[in-house]
């Protein structure tokens, strides 16, 4: 199991997470920090943390956690850096800060086991194994399995609404499209 741990100062206690590539969440895929209880996993409560601000998610083709933004208004700064918009690497060390209340990454734990296999095309590969004008790739659902064009990575899943952000990569035949 990947699993990336956290902690941050909350009212004077340091406060400490696990974050799991596979734990249940509000939103399926992903890890939401912010205020609000409803929308978010792990809450903080300093007034200057956004009520839904980042989320946190395991990308299974990279190997790595992944810190996305979800407020223009109020993003984070990860390493000293603004994070506008888009999404960026999480590793042991790394900071971020959501409003006034900084966030540490105190260790990332990679299953080597998990890692997906590469598959290599070889000189004899024949011409109906290699993608054609008619094919495309799309992102296969973590949670109900189904294949949405790579436009939908924004969107989520549009069958479940779990987030694409971590999906597998996948060749679409024409009847898929």
């Amino acid at each position: 199991m990947n699993e990336l741990s956290i902690e941050w100062q909350e009212a004077g206690h340091l406060r400490k997470q696990i974050i799991r590539d596979r734990q249940l969440s509000k939103n399926p895929g992903t890890v939401r920090l912010g205020r609000d209880s409803l929308r978010c996993d792990i809450v903080l409560t300093h007034p200057t943390v956004s009520g839904l601000h980042v989320e946190i998610f395991f990308n299974s083709q990279q190997q790595q956690f992944y810190l996305r933004n979800l407020r223009e208004s109020n993003p984070p700064l990860v390493n000293g850096n603004q994070l506008v918009a888009g999404e960026v690497t999480l590793s042991g060390g790394s900071v971020f800060h959501l409003g006034e209340t900084e966030v540490k990454v105190t260790g990332v734990n990679i299953d080597e086991s998990s890692v997906p296999p590469t598959i290599l095309l070889s000189p004899s590969t024949q011409p109906s194994q290699v993608p054609s004008a008619n094919q495309t790739y799309g992102l296969r659902c973590p949670k109900c399995d189904r294949i949405s064009p790579y436009e939908r990575l924004d969107l989520g899943c549009p069958w479940c609404g779990t987030s694409l952000a971590a999906a597998a990569s996948v060749l679409m035949t024409p009847t898929e499209l």
